[in-house]
């Protein structure tokens, strides 16, 4: 009975932190499959957000009852940010009413604060250096378990579910073709690829500091993942943050290692290196003088990255007789004439003249075009976000008014919640970085390593966030308030002791 009487004591001490660890497993390896469709969007409620209810129903219990304890340093600068989100989302949908759908202001308002609890849930937990310890391995064993499955997704035919879409959004299990970018447990590559991006400084860092060669395996597989998402910008993000933190720690024939075996996966994954060059190309097009309309000759594939019609024009516009293009304009002529009899606007008696018209006004031009994927940022999302801003530059549009994809957290921050939220926010992040930056600079090298590791950690998911949604990815979202609140707690206890 004594025994029985103990286990649920100990139990009780731990119960946050034993959730906690069941939460490091469950976000990045559950499959984003629904648990509620939300109207109107195809953001919806899932596992992970019943478990963390869960987890933070336990958390406050356990924190009136004094088993935990939050990070008083912290409180008043997340406050100010929640109370700055919920601002914007009160008086765009109640004061000046231009939010068409109020429900999904308030629900991406709580998701902030959904994602960012953690950080406070995980601080909470580490009383001591062995919390951290054990908690950080079984984080480097869910890295693992997630580069198995993206290693069976690739060659072993381990299914998918994305979120991409709305379609896909529905929980719809995917098989993806051998030309498809892996995803893993993610919601869509990018999510995977922001997620190892952020891993791997930390992984190298524990290797420095462990002197285990499993950590290096650990590398190696991230980073072949990275590749096969053939992500470009978490690669950049990648390549910077690992340079610079193997430069910065003064590693320099491990560097050499790195920048060997990084150059000999990416040429022999392939993928990547072929996006890359077609980030921007070279190309002869139409644009329609009257209208202003860019038309590309390519054909699409699933292999191909296609041009947008986003395009800087080249100062040389030297004429070249280009059968293809002539061909191409042949083409975009027809289709013109058969859409304009079809939807009766023309005549038979017009069709020459209309076909004249036309074909003068489609003038070749020597551009350097972007990809689409750029393409959509430069001319659709990034202007929404910043048209937006100009609206209410102090507390923007409010939360959701900007759809959800604006591929760039930065321009999402200031079109959604305008400077008051961005400054809070990026409050709250130079806050975390600058506590372990102090807090490490009084303890030995290898104990700096790993907060070296966080440190560049963060930086690759910032440069990440310039050009994908890298803080509203639940996902990511959730392992890096977590981690951060770890950090934290780590470092307090090492600098109160040192």
């Amino acid at each position: 009975m004594k025994k029985l009487s103990n286990w649920f004591k100990k139990l009780d001490e731990n119960l946050v932190k034993t959730l906690l660890i069941g939460f490091i497993f469950f976000v990045p390896l559950w499959p984003k499959l629904p648990f509620k469709m939300i109207n109107y969007t195809y953001i919806a409620i899932r596992l992970d957000d019943i478990y963390l209810a869960i987890l933070a129903f336990v958390f406050a219990f356990q924190l009136l009852r004094r088993k935990v304890a939050l990070n008083k340093k912290f409180i008043l600068p997340f406050a100010l940010f929640f109370i700055s989100v919920f601002a914007s989302f009160i008086w765009n949908a109640y004061v000046v009413k231009n939010m068409q759908l109020p429900h999904l202001g308030l629900l991406h308002s709580l998701r902030r604060v959904e994602y960012m609890i953690m950080f406070f849930i995980a601080s909470s937990v580490i009383k001591t250096k062995k919390d951290f310890w054990q908690i950080i391995s079984y984080f480097f064993i869910s890295v693992f378990l997630v580069i198995l499955y993206g290693l069976g997704q690739k060659f072993l035919n381990f299914p998918a579910v994305q979120t991409m879409n709305p379609e896909y959004a529905k929980g719809y299990i995917l098989y993806l073709t051998p030309d498809s970018r892996i995803s893993a447990t993610f919601g869509g590559h990018y999510d995977l690829a922001i997620y190892l991006v952020m891993a791997i400084p930390l992984i190298l860092s524990f290797y420095f500091f462990k002197k285990n060669n499993l950590f290096i395996y650990l590398f190696i597989g991230a980073l072949l993942i990275l590749l096969y998402t053939s992500s470009r910008s978490s690669f950049i993000a990648y390549l910077i943050a690992t340079v610079g933190f193997l430069l910065f720690i003064r590693k320099f024939k491990f560097l050499i290692f790195v920048l060997l075996l990084t150059a000999g996966l990416m040429f022999t994954t392939g993928e990547i290196t072929k996006r890359f060059l077609k980030t921007f190309q070279v190309r002869r097009i139409l644009v329609n003088d009257r209208t202003g309309a860019v038309y590309i000759g390519q054909t699409i594939t699933t292999k191909e990255l296609p041009a947008g019609s986003f395009y800087v024009k080249l100062k040389d516009q030297t004429k070249n007789s280009d059968d293809n293009l002539n061909t191409f304009r042949n083409k975009i002529v027809q289709e013109k004439v058969n859409e304009a009899t079809n939807s009766g606007v023309l005549t038979v008696s017009n069709t020459d003249k209309y076909v004249a018209t036309l074909s003068a006004n489609l003038r070749p031009v020597n551009t350097v075009v972007s990809d689409i994927s750029m393409a959509t940022r430069f001319q659709v999302e990034w202007p929404r976000a910043i048209n937006a801003f100009k609206k209410n530059p102090l507390l923007g549009t409010g939360p959701s008014s900007i759809t959800e994809a604006t591929d760039g957290d930065y321009f999402r921050w200031i079109g959604e919640v305008g400077l008051l939220g961005t400054i809070t926010f990026l409050n709250i992040l130079f806050l975390i970085l600058k506590t372990i930056f102090v807090s490490i600079k009084k303890l030995s090298f290898e104990e700096k390593l790993i907060g070296y590791g966080f440190i560049f950690g963060f930086f690759a998911l910032f440069i990440n966030a310039s050009y994908i949604d890298a803080f509203e990815a639940s996902k990511v979202a959730y392992v890096f308030w977590t981690l951060a609140g770890l950090y934290i707690g780590y470092y307090r206890l090492t600098y109160e002791k040192a």
